[in-house]
Formats: C-alpha cells, sequence, structure tokens
C-alpha cells in the first residue's frame, strides 16, 4: 500500500512540475499606446512605433504585449481608458499630448512618454523642459512654433527687389 501511495506522489509531481514552472514564468510587459485621435488616422505611428520596439529587441507577442487604445475623439474616454491600461498594469504608457495629460493625472506611478508638437510645458504635461520632473517624459516638435522665425530669417537672407 505504501508503495503505490509513493508511486501517485512521485508521478503526481512529475505532471504538476512542468505545469508549476510555466506558471512561474514572468509575465510579458505591457506597453499601453494611449491616443485621444482616432487610431485609423495613426497607423503609420503604430506601424513605426512597432518597428522601434523590434529594432530595440521587443517583438510583440514574443516578449511584448501592446495595448491600444483610442478615445475616438472623445477627449471625455481617456480617464476610463487610462484606468484601463492601469488595471492591465501596463509597464508604460505611450500617448499623444492630450491621452498623456490624462494619464498623468490618473497615475504618478505609471511611466508615461509622449510625443507632442506644441508646448508640454504649457500644456502641464511637465515642469520644464530641463527637468521634466514626476513620471512623464517625451518628446517635442517645435517644428508649428518654428515656422514664423524660419520665415523671418529666410525674409532677412533674400534681399527685396
Amino acid at each position: 500500500m505504501r508503495q503505490r501511495e509513493f508511486i501517485t506522489l512521485v508521478g503526481g509531481a512529475a505532471v504538476a512540475w512542468p505545469l508549476a514552472a510555466h506558471a512561474q514564468q514572468p509575465a510579458l510587459p505591457i506597453v499601453g499606446f494611449l491616443r485621444s485621435e482616432p487610431l485609423g488616422d495613426a497607423m503609420h505611428l503604430v506601424a513605426a512605433f512597432r518597428t522601434g520596439l523590434k529594432e530595440a529587441g521587443f517583438t510583440e507577442d514574443q516578449n511584448v504585449i501592446i495595448e491600444l487604445r483610442s478615445a475616438e475623439g472623445h477627449v471625455d474616454r481617456l480617464t476610463p481608458l487610462v484606468a484601463e491600461l492601469i488595471h492591465r498594469r501596463v509597464a508604460v504608457i505611450v500617448a499623444n499630448s492630450l491621452a498623456a495629460v490624462a494619464a498623468a493625472t490618473a497615475t504618478s506611478r505609471v511611466p508615461i512618454v509622449f510625443a507632442t508638437g506644441t508646448d508640454p510645458v504649457r500644456d502641464h504635461l511637465v515642469t520644464s523642459l530641463n527637468h521634466p520632473g514626476g513620471n512623464v517624459t517625451g518628446v517635442v516638435f517645435f517644428a508649428s512654433n518654428l515656422a514664423a522665425k524660419r520665415l523671418e530669417l529666410l525674409r532677412q537672407l533674400v534681399p527685396r527687389q
């Protein structure tokens, strides 16, 4: 009788061991990609984002999960979308400026990375460009702000005739 119990115990452990080892593997990190505007208008950005991650060694569904969310132009939908991403325990939220503001308002724990063409200090995303502070950082494209300056320089370079 003891021999049968021992064999059952060892056999059960042998079957359960691979399942337990698999269950202990860490979950894949989740990246939340959040936009205030429709994703359909930004699929080129999503493709570039995936390419950038791949170049950095992150392949979707192999060693990272990407959760795409969009408020579809309805800013009031951002707060529940951010809450959903936080509930999913994302490692980082990547967002446009309006979505980053909503995310920064909702959490000080999750890192937030934004890309914007506006002034992130004026938009209350960061305290200053030199020292963003908090959990928010990003990239600023001041192309629209520089257009007037470029025109002024062009007028100085090209004499009137």
